[in-house]
Order: C-alpha cells, then sequence, then structure tokens
C-alpha cells in the first residue's frame, strides 16, 4: 500500500494532504486528527471546509471517497461498506490515540455507521448527518445504476454556471458553500456509474451493533430530509448504546448547509462530550 504526505503553503482549512492506497485524505494540521469527516454522494472532502472553518481549532481529517474528489477508483461494486473499509485505511495510517469522532453526510454518514459497528477500535463517537434508511433487509444485491440526470446537467456546466445553479436552488446556503460544492461535481468520476452498485441494510439494523455514542441529525422529510422523525425514534428503539436524534426544522439533506448556526451548536455540543 503506498502512502504519502505532505503539507501545503495554502491550502484552505486543510494544511496537510496525503494519499492511502487509492484514497485522496487531508488534514488540517501535522498533529493529527480529533474528528474525521466522510462526505455525501457527488460531494467531496473540501466540502467540509467551511463548517471546519466555522469550528476554531477543530483538528480534522476529511476523506474523498472512491470515485470522488481526487481519490482512485477500484474495479468492484460500490458498497457502503467498500466505503467504511476506505474510512478504516486512511484513519489506520493516521497519528491517534484512540479512536476519533467520525462525522459524516448521506452516504459518508452511512459509511460512518459501518465503520463504527466494524472497527469500534477507530471510532470512539459517530455523527449521521442524515444517512439513507437503507433497503429493506434481503434486499441488497449489487444492481446496475447511472448518474442521475441533476449531477450530469450540472457536470455539463462550466463553474461559474454551477456556483449560479447552486445559488438559485438553495438561497439560504452560506456563499463559502457554493463553490466546494460546484467544484466538486465535476470532480466526480463518470465511470462510478459503470459498476454495480450495492446498498446498504436498514440504518436500524446496523444501529444494533454501535456501540459508541451515536448522535443522529436530520431535517425534514418536507424539505428532502432522508430521515423522518418516526424514523427517527425508531432508531432511538434499535440503537445498543447511547443515542440522541436532532431535528432541526427548516432543513433539508444537507442540513448543515441549511442551518450552520444550529448545527455547528449541536455537533461542538456533542464533540465536547465526546472528544
Amino acid at each position: 500500500m503506498g502512502v504519502w504526505v505532505f503539507a501545503l503553503l495554502s491550502a484552505g482549512m486543510f494544511g496537510v494532504r496525503g494519499r492511502a492506497g487509492h484514497l485522496a485524505w487531508y488534514r488540517t494540521d501535522e498533529v493529527g486528527a480529533e474528528v474525521a469527516f466522510l462526505h455525501g454522494f457527488s460531494d467531496s472532502a473540501e466540502c467540509w471546509e467551511p463548517l471546519i472553518g466555522a469550528m476554531p481549532g477543530i483538528r480534522a481529517l476529511a476523506i474523498d471517497a472512491r470515485g470522488h474528489g481526487e481519490s482512485g477508483l477500484p474495479e468492484e461494486p460500490i458498497r457502503y461498506d467498500g466505503h467504511s473499509d476506505d474510512a478504516a485505511l486512511v484513519l489506520s495510517d493516521q497519528p491517534r490515540d484512540g479512536g476519533v469522532v467520525v462525522v459524516g453526510h448521506s452516504m459518508g454518514a452511512m459509511a460512518a455507521a459501518h465503520l463504527a459497528a466494524a472497527r469500534p477500535d477507530l471510532v470512539r463517537a459517530v455523527v449521521l448527518e442524515d444517512p439513507p434508511p437503507g433497503a429493506p433487509a434481503g434486499d441488497q444485491q449489487a444492481r446496475p445504476w447511472s448518474e442521475p440526470q441533476w449531477l450530469a446537467d450540472l457536470r455539463a456546466l462550466d463553474l461559474p454556471s454551477r456556483i449560479a445553479r447552486g445559488r438559485s436552488a438553495d438561497p439560504g446556503w452560506p456563499d463559502d458553500e457554493l463553490d466546494p460544492w460546484a467544484v466538486s461535481k465535476a470532480q466526480v468520476n463518470p465511470h462510478l456509474f459503470d459498476l454495480p452498485f450495492q446498498d446498504a441494510g436498514p440504518l436500524t439494523e446496523l444501529l444494533a451493533e454501535i456501540t459508541c455514542p451515536v448522535l443522529l441529525i436530520h431535517g425534514d422529510t418536507e424539505r428532502g430530509s432522508l430521515i423522518s422523525t418516526e424514523y427517527a425514534e425508531r432508531c432511538a428503539r434499535a440503537a445498543a448504546g447511547e443515542f440522541r436524534a436532532v431535528h432541526i426544522a427548516g432543513a433539508g439533506h444537507s442540513v448543515r448547509r441549511d442551518n450552520r448556526a444550529q448545527y455547528v451548536a449541536v455537533l461542538t455540543a456533542f464533540l465536547d462530550r465526546h472528544h
């Protein structure tokens, strides 16, 4: 496995970047990380920079998922537990003293949940920002999939036009969210959609295997949140360990972008308890 690390003179919040196998990762300093961030589908590690910038002093690591950002794309089915294995590969190579808190959004949240279940030695606590609820039990066969039309439409635009499209679609997002969001769409490897996709099992079943503290953050289903209040209550009943669900009203699927102030307050309180 090839591993390399180098410091950047100017790289936004991320002053150190490296690779572990096919994966690109980014860190805020050379000391190590207390919190690891896993992004959602079509985003990239750099999409976490605005949030990290709003949390002064946080020592963070973020990973480009396979086929996203600057990471490579192995020739195998796309699976959430594959994303989890990728995160474990990166975290195992990082300087650390015990586990880290893992924060994931959407696809990254499901990967974080798999990681917390499979590698409790790496994960001290986990934050799930609007994860998919998963497929019904027994319905996880690998299947063909295709690029969503909304993503194809965005990828056909130049960067200023993608930023303008994002501003029009989500006028409440902070301006600093738009550039990394728009850049990430052009970085998605189109070969991703030539590989079969394997859905995850029910999130409730996965939570029954996680013993570390879990924070679930979700928005309103009418605004696009994948997790309803009723499903969050089911998650609470299924969880094996400490579990808390927080509903942020008025937010959709990208909870932190829709209401950064409340998201930061909730996340900061959780990190203060579990660092």
